[in-house]
């Protein structure tokens, strides 16, 4: 039985796809990678390090492993190529044989949030040029934290922001989850780029689903770029707020509104937003 690696397993993805490939090849063949291994001991499988930045320990922590899941890092754009490079050295010191990454779909270019598409963009060139099998997804924009911040949408009573009527694919974490767990495991899946998402809806449709799962009566409102990485810096800082501004902006070009690949990579549809949000109001 094939042994997995799922790095940044303490994280809300990681934990996300660590639990669903469990499900299919069992806990004793999934090995959790983290920075810092007590934050996943809740997962219930076998917890090793794996910091990003010490090549030495991800080598040590891959041993016995056959494919690794790379969850794209958080740290600044330049910093994270080479963290990226480590877990691919480590993986083929290691004899890892097959490699699955993260990335992002969004503007490669022009908007504040362009330097991290790019790093994930070598990042995706460096798995192809690894010499190992590779399969690499591009996920859409999580549509949970819209729902998570249902309560700041009361409050205001409007969604606004700068996508204007730009479509975005979303998808939600546990559809990557079993997205990715096939990725891992079906040899058909190799050498593939995935886009992976839901149905492209626009930020006005997005807000008719919240009124419908949480009766409330949301419109939304167009703001200029300008306009909302201020408000975005006032609530969560200069970078945070620049860096949600420019995906905004990228929704609004249209970098967001790509053919969606997840029917390939999951073997079934990707769950409408018409049951997502029915099953959110039926809670």
């Amino acid at each position: 039985m094939t042994k997995i690696a799922v790095t940044a397993a303490s994280g809300k993805l990681g934990s996300e796809i660590a639990r669903a490939t469990v499900e299919i090849v069992g806990k004793e063949n999934v090995v959790g990678l983290a920075r810092t291994p007590s934050k996943a001991e809740s997962l219930g499988i076998e917890i090793r390090p794996g910091d990003y930045n010490s090549r030495s320990d991800l080598e040590r922590s891959l041993q016995g492993v056959d494919s690794v899941l790379l969850i794209s890092g958080m740290d600044a754009p330049d910093k994270r190529i080479a963290q990226h490079r480590n877990v691919i050295e480590a993986a083929k010191s290691a004899g890892v044989s097959k490699i699955v990454y993260t990335s992002i779909q969004g503007a490669e270019d022009s908007t504040a949030f362009s330097p991290v598409v790019q790093s994930n963009r070598q990042t995706e060139e460096d798995f192809r040029n690894s010499g190992l099998d590779w399969v690499i997804g591009r996920n859409g924009i999580y549509i949970e934290p819209d729902v998570e911040y249902i309560e700041t949408y009361k409050d205001r009573g409007e969604i606004a922001n700068c996508a204007a009527d730009g479509l975005c694919g979303y998808t939600t974490r546990s559809e990557l989850a079993f997205a990715y767990t096939r990725m891992l495991i079906e040899s058909q899946h190799n050498g593939q780029t995935y886009n992976l998402h839901g149905e492209a809806i626009t930020q006005q449709q997005l807000a008719d689903y919240l009124n419908t799962a949480f009766g409330t009566n949301l419109a939304y409102r167009e703001m200029s770029v300008a306009e909302f990485q201020k408000d975005r810096a006032e609530e969560l800082g200069d970078f945070m707020g620049s860096i949600i501004a420019g995906i905004y902006e990228g929704i609004r070009s249209g970098a967001c509104n790509n053919e969606s690949h997840f029917e390939k990579a999951a073997g079934r549809p990707h769950q409408s937003w018409d049951e997502y949000f029915r099953l959110l109001a039926d809670r």
